[in-house]
C-alpha cells in the first residue's frame, strides 16, 4: 500500500510529457506554413561573360556561341538586346524571348572586322533580379599575308556628253598588285550606267591588268556622278571608282528651203514635196496651204534621215506646173 503514490506521480509525468509532445507538432505545423512562400526572381547568367574573337581576317566574319540561362526560381523575359561596336552583330536571338527556371537559350554573335582591334558589348534588358546584363565582346582585323591590292585606273571615268536616249561608252582598268586579284562582283552604281567586259569571276595576275567598258545612257539632260565597285579577294575590297556622264538634250533639226520665182504670169503661189525613199522615190506634199514666198521650213525631219524635195508653182487658176529639180538634205544622226 505505501507504493501507490509513486506509480501515481509516474502516471502524471507520462501525461505531461504527452502534452509536451503536442505542442511540438503545433509547432511543426507553422514551418511548413512558412514553406509556402513566393519563389525567389529570376537570375540572367551568361556564357561566357565575355567573348574574344581574337584575330580574324578583314573582309571576314566569324561567330561564337552565347549560352544565357535562367538561375533563378521564377520565370523571366529578355526584351531588348544593344549592340555597341559597329563591327559585331547577332543571329538567333529573337527578341522578346522568355526563360523558365533552369531554361537555357543560345545565340551567334559575329565579328565582321574592318579594321584592326575592335571592341563593344551587347547589353541584354530583362525583368530578372538583375535587369541589365552586359558581355563584353573584343578581337582583332588582319590582314592576310600576301594578299593582293585592286586598283581602278582612271579613278574617275568620264563619259563626257551623250545625247538622252542613246549611250556613250569609255573604258577603264583594274590593276592586281602584290598579289593575284579575283574580282567576284560589280555595280555600277546607276541604272543609267553599266559596266561590261569582265567575264566575272575574273582573276587578274599580281602586276597585270584588265580592262572594262563603262556605258552610259542617259535618261534626262543634265550631269550625273555615281560610285562603281568592284568586289574581290583583295585587301581593300570593295574597290571603287567614280564614272560621269552627262546628258544633253536630242537636237531639233530643220530643213531650210529656197527657190527662184517662177517667171510665168498670175502665180499664186508654191507646192513644196518631200521624200524619204530616194531621190526617185515617192513624194509627199508637205505644206498644209498653198505657200505664198519662196522660202520654206521643214521642222518635221528626223535625226540621221535623208530626204528630197521638190517644189511646184500654182497660178491663179489653180493650174499646177512639172516639179523642180530635186534637192536632198542630210539630216545628222544623234
Amino acid at each position: 500500500m505505501g507504493h501507490l503514490p509513486i506509480r501515481w506521480n509516474a502516471l502524471v509525468a507520462v501525461l505531461a510529457l504527452a502534452a509536451m509532445v503536442g505542442c511540438q507538432g503545433i509547432s511543426t505545423g507553422k514551418q511548413d506554413s512558412q514553406g509556402g512562400q513566393d519563389p525567389p526572381p529570376g537570375t540572367l547568367s551568361a556564357a561566357p561573360a565575355s567573348i574574344n574573337f581574337g584575330n580574324v581576317l578583314i573582309g571576314t566574319s566569324q561567330s561564337q556561341t552565347e549560352t544565357l540561362t535562367n538561375t533563378g526560381g521564377s520565370s523571366l523575359t529578355i526584351t531588348q538586346a544593344t549592340f555597341t561596336g559597329s563591327d559585331f552583330s547577332a543571329t538567333g536571338l529573337d527578341l522578346p524571348l522568355t526563360l523558365a527556371p533552369a531554361q537555357s537559350t543560345t545565340f551567334s554573335v559575329v565579328f565582321t572586322p574592318t579594321s584592326g582591334s575592335a571592341s563593344g558589348s551587347v547589353a541584354l534588358a530583362s525583368d530578372a533580379s538583375n535587369p541589365s546584363l552586359t558581355i563584353s565582346l573584343s578581337g582583332s582585323g588582319t590582314v592576310q599575308q600576301n594578299q593582293g591590292q585592286l586598283s581602278v585606273s582612271p579613278t574617275t571615268i568620264s563619259v563626257g556628253n551623250v545625247t538622252v536616249g542613246t549611250s556613250g561608252t569609255q573604258t577603264g582598268t583594274l590593276n592586281a598588285t602584290g598579289a593575284s586579284v579575283t574580282v567576284s562582283a560589280v555595280s555600277a552604281g546607276s541604272s543609267e550606267f553599266s559596266i561590261t567586259g569582265l567575264a566575272l569571276p575574273v582573276t587578274i595576275p599580281s602586276g597585270q591588268s584588265v580592262n572594262f567598258t563603262v556605258t552610259f545612257t542617259p535618261q534626262s539632260s543634265g550631269f550625273t556622278s555615281v560610285s562603281a565597285t568592284f568586289t574581290s579577294d583583295a585587301s581593300n575590297s570593295p574597290t571603287a571608282a567614280t564614272v560621269t556622264g552627262t546628258g544633253v538634250a536630242a537636237p531639233v533639226h530643220t530643213v531650210n528651203l529656197t527657190w527662184n520665182a517662177s517667171t510665168s504670169p498670175n502665180i499664186a503661189g508654191y507646192n513644196i514635196y518631200r521624200s524619204s525613199t530616194g531621190k526617185t522615190g515617192n513624194y509627199t506634199q508637205i505644206n498644209t496651204a498653198l505657200n505664198a514666198t519662196t522660202t520654206y521650213v521643214d521642222t518635221s525631219v528626223v535625226d540621221g534621215q535623208t530626204y528630197y524635195y521638190e517644189t511646184t508653182a500654182v497660178n491663179s487658176d489653180n493650174e499646177e506646173s512639172a516639179k523642180s529639180a530635186a534637192v536632198q538634205a542630210v539630216i545628222p544622226a544623234p
